[in-house]
C-alpha cells in the first residue's frame, strides 16, 4: 500500500509542478493592467479623428464669424443668437416637438408588440419578427418618402380609394410626418425592448400571482417599474432617430413643416439662405445640446433597470 501510495506522490509530484509552470507562464505572459488599454486604442483613435475633430469644427465654427465677412474670422456670440430666433427657433421647436411626440407613440405601441413577439410560442414567428423589425428599423429616406407620396399622398392609392381628403387627411403636414416616422420608429422599440422584455423572470409573474395579484396590478407594480427604464432609453434612441431624420422629411414635405435639420442644409448649401453657414453650425450645437439633456435625464435610471435585469 505505501508502495502505491508512494508512487501516486511520484505521479502527481510532476503533474502538479507542469502545473504549477503552466500557470505561473500564463501568468508571466498576461499584460500587465496599464497594456490592456491597447486593445481599445484604435478605437479610440477612430473617435477621435471621426467625431472629435467634426464636433471640434462645429463648435469653432459656431462660436466664429466667416473669413469673407468684413474684418475676417473672430469669436462672436451672434451665431447662437441667431439660431435662438425667428424660424431657427421655431424650426428647432418644431423638430423636438415632432420627435417626442413621434417617440412617445412609438414606445407605446412597440411596447405590446415587442411583448408579443418575445412570448410567443413558436420560435420561428419569434425570429421572423424580429428579422423584420430589423429590416424595416433600417427604412428611411427618400424610398420611404416615395411610398408614403404614392399611398397616402394627396394623389395615392389609399387616399384616392378612401375619399381621405375630404375628410381633412394631408400626408404633408405635421401629423403626416410623424406616421411616416412611426414606419421606421416602432420596429426600432421592438428591437430596442425585446431585451429588456426577455430578462424579466417568470418566477416574478408567478409570485405576483400566488399573492392573489391580478396581471393589471403585475404589469402596474411590478414589470413596468422595472421595465421604465428601458422604455426611457428606447424613447431616448427613438427621439435621436427622429430629432436627426433629414431625407424623409425633404423628400416628403420639404419646407412646409420647418424642421432643423432643413434649416442646417440650407444654410449650408447656401441655396435658400445665404451666408448663414455658421448658424447652421450653431444649429448643429443646439441639438446636440438637446440631445445630451436628454440622455442626461435617461442614463441613471438606465443604472437602476440594470440591477434588476441582470
Amino acid at each position: 500500500m505505501s508502495a502505491v501510495q508512494t508512487a501516486a506522490r511520484g505521479d502527481s509530484l510532476p503533474r502538479s509542478s507542469g502545473g504549477t509552470t503552466s500557470h505561473g507562464a500564463a501568468r508571466r505572459w498576461r499584460l500587465p493592467r496599464s497594456a490592456r488599454w491597447l486593445g481599445v486604442l484604435p478605437l479610440l483613435v477612430f473617435a477621435v479623428v471621426v467625431f472629435g475633430l467634426s464636433a471640434g469644427t462645429m463648435v469653432f465654427g459656431a462660436f466664429t464669424t466667416p473669413e469673407t465677412m468684413p474684418g475676417g474670422a473672430r469669436f462672436t456670440g451672434a451665431n447662437f443668437i441667431a439660431s435662438l430666433h425667428g424660424p431657427h427657433l421655431a424650426a428647432l421647436i418644431n423638430s423636438v416637438e415632432l420627435s417626442a411626440v413621434s417617440a412617445l407613440i412609438a414606445a407605446v405601441v412597440g411596447l405590446p408588440i415587442a411583448h408579443a413577439v418575445v412570448t410567443s410560442r413558436f420560435r420561428a414567428l419569434r425570429e421572423a419578427a424580429l428579422a423584420g423589425a430589423g429590416v424595416l428599423a433600417n427604412v428611411g429616406g427618400v424610398p420611404l418618402a416615395f411610398a408614403f407620396v404614392a399611398t397616402l399622398g394627396n394623389a395615392g392609392v389609399l387616399t384616392t380609394h378612401f375619399a381621405l381628403r375630404s375628410h381633412g387627411w394631408n400626408l404633408y403636414s405635421f401629423w403626416g410626418l410623424t406616421l411616416a416616422y412611426l414606419y421606421f420608429l416602432i420596429p426600432l422599440m421592438v428591437l430596442t425592448l425585446a431585451p429588456a422584455l426577455d430578462g424579466l423572470r417568470r418566477q416574478w409573474r408567478e409570485a405576483a400571482r400566488n399573492n392573489g395579484a391580478s396581471a393589471f396590478r403585475y404589469w402596474t407594480h411590478v414589470a413596468l417599474p422595472i421595465l421604465m427604464p428601458s422604455l426611457l432609453g428606447g424613447f431616448v434612441l427613438l427621439f435621436g432617430s427622429a430629432f436627426s431624420a433629414y431625407a424623409t422629411a425633404a423628400a416628403m414635405v420639404g419646407s412646409s413643416v420647418p424642421l432643423v435639420t432643413m434649416q442646417i442644409a440650407d444654410a449650408l448649401s447656401g441655396d435658400v439662405l445665404v451666408g448663414e453657414g455658421n448658424v447652421a453650425l450653431a444649429l448643429g450645437v443646439d441639438m446636440v445640446l438637446v440631445a445630451g439633456l436628454v440622455m442626461a435625464v435617461q442614463l441613471p435610471l438606465q443604472r437602476r433597470s440594470a440591477r434588476w435585469l441582470a
